[in-house]
């Protein structure tokens, strides 16, 4: 298959096969009882970062670590410059400083531990599972905390986050839907990783400049539709609670099952300045979001144009 139609299918797969497993999750999940609060938390968080997920575990598996780790730093960075931007734009985003103020400090601390523990060079299965732990210990406390604390700060956020799917009344295609979006997802970051990987060669492209874009871009198109349609709707939060949550889950989770699969080489360059352009982002909302609380069209233009600057110095 032609490499850029093998892309570009593996595109339409991932988004579509994120958004089926998603709502399917989501529909099952409010058939056993869960709250939106818990399956905002949780499923949604979960299921948006299904396809950075299966693209790094695929690319790790097949040798290919620099998209494996690209993917993740770059999804993370995309979410907040892109998703954040493009959304802000769209409608202002406006968010209660209390309801975000844990979730940003936690995205910060994951991020600066990521690109801290890369520079051993390798991430490995203990740090997999350090990670893998970490995050599990993060949703239990969580949603603890926002039961114990009624109302608890973010309830009201992941609580719209949990109500923006529309999912199947039945349980049956509920399930469908998640059988369906699995098998998406499998295929189309197979399509993805392979046909990433084969322009990358045939432009000279080093395999970490695609997993930083390309195959970034294209595993954070859940976030980014769900963002939009969110801004739409009237819930711009729910674009936060999207992309704080999916760039914690990224960090933590999807690196972490990745290195207990395989262990990740460290790319060189990626080491020194790509993981602390992800750091860097993840500060800069702690002054927007946890002091200000508001991300104005302006701001969101900056955003944007700030992600079009780092993309084309990458690629130059």
């Amino acid at each position: 298959m032609n490499m850029y139609l093998a892309a570009l299918l593996g595109f339409v797969l991932l988004f579509g096969g994120g958004e089926g497993l998603v709502r399917g999750a989501v529909a099952v999940a409010r058939r056993f009882g869960l709250s939106s609060l818990l399956i905002g938390l949780t499923v949604v968080a979960a299921g948006t970062s299904a396809p950075e997920l299966i693209v790094s575990v695929s690319a790790a598996v097949k040798g290919n670590a620099d998209i494996a780790l690209g993917n993740v730093v770059g999804s993370n960075i995309f979410n907040v410059l892109g998703v954040l931007g493009v959304s802000a734009l769209i409608a202002p985003i406006v968010v209660k400083p209390a309801e975000v103020k844990r979730d940003t400090y936690v995205m910060v601390a994951a991020s600066v531990a990521l690109a801290a523990l890369a520079q051993l060079g390798v991430i490995g299965w203990p740090v997999g599972l350090l990670f893998v732990t970490g995050i599990v210990a993060y949703t239990v406390y969580s949603y603890r905390t926002e039961i114990k604390s009624r109302p608890a700060p973010s309830a009201e956020l992941h609580e719209h986050e949990g109500e923006e799917f529309e999912g199947p009344s039945s349980l049956w295609v509920g399930v469908l839907y998640i059988a369906l979006g699995l098998a998406a997802l499998v295929i189309g970051s197979q399509l993805l990783v392979d046909g990433a990987t084969q322009i990358a060669r045939a432009f000279g492209v080093p395999e970490a400049i695609i997993g930083l874009t390309l195959v970034a871009i294209g595993t954070s198109l859940p976030e980014l539709a769900t963002s939009i349609a969110a801004a739409f709707r009237g819930h711009s939060d729910v674009a936060v609670g999207n992309v704080v949550g999916s760039n914690i889950f990224n960090a933590l989770f999807i690196i972490g099952t990745t290195a207990i699969v395989r262990p990740i080489n460290v790319a060189e360059r990626m080491a020194q300045v790509d993981l602390w352009v992800m750091v860097a982002v993840a500060v800069v909302l702690v002054p927007v979001l946890v002091k200000r609380g508001r991300i104005g069209r302006l701001l969101g233009l900056l955003f944007t144009a700030a992600y079009a600057v780092y993309a084309v110095l990458l690629l130059a």
